[in-house]
């Protein structure tokens, strides 16, 4: 893949672009107390997250299902959606990279496990949202990463090819899953980190 061949580069949103960070959501909504690694899985890993994710069931569905399973109360579900939105604090330096990466002319695009309240929550409390030329939700899918389809979806529905492409991602498996299909990745860790190994692939500074 030479550096003049990639037009698309397309971002993951959770801890790419807003931090995602199941641990503290659950020590400020649940206390220091019941605050485990164990609970975060529970919880965030559970069939019910996974669900959610898929767009097969409503925030007011996971509530109940938490209530039963784990249970947990209303109040418990009720500060644990507010803080799972108000914990997704901008990334230092990811908005500016984003809107440079457009600026040099690249189509920029979301491919975001993520479920419709959140995004919704995104889109009312900052601004980044309509920089992406496209976006692909994984609740609009009833699809996840790394699951081949939900990058073939992004393709299918933007036009892109695949070699022209490049995915930034914090997790591993999902930056795997965008090369499978032939589409170039870039594991995120900090917006410096990210734009130095973009630059390179691009073959120019931005």
């Amino acid at each position: 893949m030479t550096a003049a061949s990639i037009q698309n580069v397309v971002f993951d949103i959770g801890n790419v672009i807003v931090r995602w960070a199941p641990l503290e959501i659950i020590r400020l909504a649940l206390g220091e107390a019941k605050a485990s690694e164990q609970l975060a899985t529970s919880i965030f890993q559970s069939d019910t997250w996974l669900a959610l994710n898929k767009g097969f069931i409503s925030e007011t569905d996971a509530k109940l299902q938490y209530q039963q399973s784990l249970g947990l109360s209303n109040l418990e579900c009720d500060r644990l959606f507010y803080y799972v939105k108000q914990t997704q604090i901008l990334i230092f330096g990811s908005v500016d990279l984003l809107k440079r990466v457009k600026a040099a002319g690249y189509g920029v695009y979301a491919l975001t496990d993520n479920v419709h309240e959140i995004v919704a929550h995104l889109k009312s409390s900052y601004s980044f949202w309509p920089l992406f030329d496209g976006a692909i939700v994984s609740a609009e899918l009833g699809l996840l990463k790394p699951q081949a389809e939900i990058y073939q979806e992004l393709l299918t529905q933007y036009k892109l090819e695949a070699s022209q492409t490049v995915f930034i991602d914090d997790m591993p498996h999902n930056v795997a899953g965008a090369k499978a299909i032939g589409i170039a990745g870039i594991q995120f860790e900090n917006a410096a980190q990210c734009e130095q190994e973009l630059c390179k692939l691009l073959g120019h500074p931005l």
